[in-house]
């Protein structure tokens, strides 16, 4: 008896490690298989955790494995600027089958390596692509495709709450550089939000917006102490609102208004559910759909349907969350109403796509 238990202790241990190596996930070695579907991912300047812009899209990428539209999912951080292009190759030489890249900084990079790689398709994230638009085909490159926001809509949108909700008449916007036009589109669209509401309900507000332009790249996006910093001055000077506008730069700003007991307002992502010191205080996000827009790219590129040039995606605003009892319900109306002029094309921003 004890021979059969035995034996049959030894089958079923084999059937388990049969069936483990039956159901083994593809890894990155199987990535030139035509039946491995592989996506990576190259941060800007920072970590795919920052609560933010490169997380949003990370997040992307990872929601398309678990869609079943990839089997391999992978990202590399990148350290610093000059690595882009190294990090690029790193995913291109593997066969990777599909490489997203994040933010304005990749788009020489990304260009350059999707003219290197032709069966590989690119999604630069906030990578504007002008080749549509002219009659030169020469640069075309039909392998890229960029995934833009209308920025401008979702920093006039929490301008306007903004401007509607602070008692003291007086705001600010912490932002990263301006020479990355979705940047600049945030805090011109904030400014532009904020005397919006002012002309509907006859106040004036002071709108307070500090570009981290000083520095290089690799800092204006991961700096928190200057965006703290930044916050507590503005609000030294009367600012009851502060809106966050630049990755960890940002997230400094927006921490250090909540932590003062101010309405602070996240970017990109809904950051109540990704800035837990400031959820307490935050009114609301500007929000760039990022992870869906991502995804969306992705499995149109497995169906063999993405196209080269501009994806446009949506851009809104978060939900009110803890504060929702203290927006008053003309307030949440008129939002609803800002937001869907923004849609019709009825209220516009008047911000341009790129600074003068």
């Amino acid at each position: 008896m004890k021979k059969l238990y035995f034996v049959m202790a030894l089958l079923i241990v084999a059937s388990m490690i049969l069936a483990a190596c039956g159901a083994s996930a593809p890894s990155e070695a199987d990535c030139a298989k035509d039946d491995v579907f592989c996506v990576g991912l190259v941060t800007d300047v920072g970590k795919v955790n920052d609560k933010s812009f490169n997380q949003s899209a990370w997040e992307g990428v990872q929601k398309s494995q678990a869609d079943g539209s990839a089997d391999v999912v992978q990202f590399i951080e990148t350290a610093d600027a000059k690595d882009y292009a190294k990090n690029i190759s790193t995913f291109a030489d593997a066969s990777y089958d599909v490489i997203v890249t994040v933010g304005f900084g990749l788009g020489e990079a990304t260009a350059a390596a999707a003219k290197s790689y032709p069966d590989i398709k690119f999604v630069g994230v906030d990578q504007f692509q002008e080749w549509p638009f002219t009659e030169d085909t020469a640069d075309d490159i039909a392998n890229m495709t960029g995934l833009n926001f209308p920025e401008d809509n979702a920093g006039f949108l929490v301008g306007a709450l903004a401007a509607m909700m602070s008692e003291s008449h007086v705001i600010g916007a912490v932002c990263g550089t301006d020479v990355v036009p979705p940047v600049w589109r945030f805090g011109e669209g904030y400014k532009a939000g904020a005397a919006y509401a002012d002309g509907m309900n006859a106040t004036a507000t002071e709108v307070q917006v500090v570009y981290h332009s000083d520095v290089g790249f690799d800092k204006t996006f991961t700096d928190p102490e200057w965006g703290a910093q930044t916050a507590k001055a503005m609000m030294d000077n009367g600012a009851d609102a502060i809106f966050g506008c630049g990755g960890l730069t940002g997230n400094g700003a927006i921490t250090a208004a909540a932590q003062a007991g101010k309405y602070a307002i996240g970017v990109d992502a809904d950051q109540y559910l990704t800035l837990p010191e400031a959820a307490p205080r935050m009114l609301s996000s500007a929000m760039k759909l990022i992870t869906p827009g991502v995804a969306e790219l992705v499995a149109a590129a497995k169906g063999g349907t993405i196209e080269g040039g501009n994806f446009v995606g949506d851009a809104g605003y978060a939900p009110f969350h803890d504060l929702d009892a203290k927006v008053p319900a003309d307030v949440k109306t008129t939002m609803e109403k800002i937001y869907a002029g923004l849609l019709d094309g009825s209220i516009t921003t008047g911000v341009s796509p790129t600074k003068p």
